[in-house]
């Protein structure tokens, strides 16, 4: 057991805080022969001088700064442990498992993130980056509190939440758009795609377009969309992602005579949203809320 407890150690610090024993009796609404018999004990039992008297006034020794400064970590952190327990106590998670498909725009994902940290710094999140079937996948096991899919997922009640558009696109100096003219699936069939893997363990599915003879298959969003700029590939991209590269003209939208431009409706899922806890909800409504406020150009 430590010799000196933790109110000792919250009674040293109110006296530097406060200039003194007096005001910090008052601010901490203790006697000031309680505080001087705590700071004293405290010196007693660890054999070392922490204050020292300055005219009527009290100053830590360079003992005490380096003690107390260690201190004040374990105060905050008995603080927020209370705080942790307490906010369990009312039926707060320790943690929310979010299951999010690699399409769903990165700021808004940031955005969300930072809200909830803020509201809820001491619940811990795990984020999985999941592609097509990978995150209606978790849901079913049970492994996911929330997800956000393209995909509906059966025996679920989704909301909407964003559309996301996906564009053909290659570097602007792949040998489709050298013909420099409208495109069609014959021309596409003769270049390499990039696509990527569905995330699912036990049912993954093939999505989009993938006729071309030569493809290249990876398992993240961003990987793809490297090798676009790369110019080792075509793709069907989130104009999210790419907003940049359009801009500049580093990646150009192939000029095809149909599909040229998809839309991808996602969706909010709980896996059970009446037992879901606070964090869980505020975790969506952060998502929301980021969504709104990110993605205007979305619908």
């Amino acid at each position: 057991m430590s010799r000196v407890t933790l109110a000792q150690w919250q009674m040293l610090a109110a006296v530097v805080d406060h200039g003194g024993f007096a005001r910090a009796a008052e601010a901490i609404h203790k006697s000031p022969s309680t505080l001087n018999h705590a700071v004293h004990k405290l010196e007693e039992q660890l054999g070392v001088r922490v204050l020292a008297p300055v005219g009527r006034q009290v100053r830590l020794t360079e003992a005490g700064e380096m003690l107390l400064r260690r201190a004040r970590q374990l105060i905050e952190s008995a603080e927020a442990l209370e705080d942790v327990a307490g906010r369990l106590a009312e039926g707060l998670e320790a943690e929310v498992v979010l299951s999010i498909d690699q399409i769903f725009p990165t700021n808004a994902l940031a955005v969300a993130l930072s809200r909830f940290s803020a509201a809820y710094p001491y619940v811990r999140v795990q984020l999985h980056e999941t592609v097509l079937n990978g995150g209606i996948e978790m849901l079913y096991d049970g492994r996911a509190d929330l997800a956000i899919s393209g995909l509906a997922a059966q025996g679920f009640l989704g909301e909407p939440l964003v559309t996301i558009r996906f564009i053909a696109v290659a570097h602007r100096d792949h040998e489709l758009h050298g013909l420099e003219r409208e495109l069609d699936l014959r021309d596409l069939q003769r270049h390499r795609q990039m696509v990527v893997r569905d995330s699912a363990l036990r049912q993954s599915m093939d999505a989009g377009w993938l006729k071309a003879e030569q493809r290249w298959t990876v398992s993240h969003l961003e990987t793809s969309i490297d090798m676009v700029r790369r110019c080792l590939g075509f793709a069907w991209l989130p104009e999210t992602r790419i907003h940049d590269d359009l801009a500049s003209g580093v990646l150009r939208p192939l000029p095809l005579a149909a599909g040229g431009i998809r839309k991808v409706p996602m969706q909010m899922i709980f896996r059970d949203r009446d037992r879901a806890g606070p964090a869980t909800h505020a975790m969506a409504r952060a998502l929301h809320g980021a969504v709104a406020s990110t993605c205007s150009n979305q619908e």
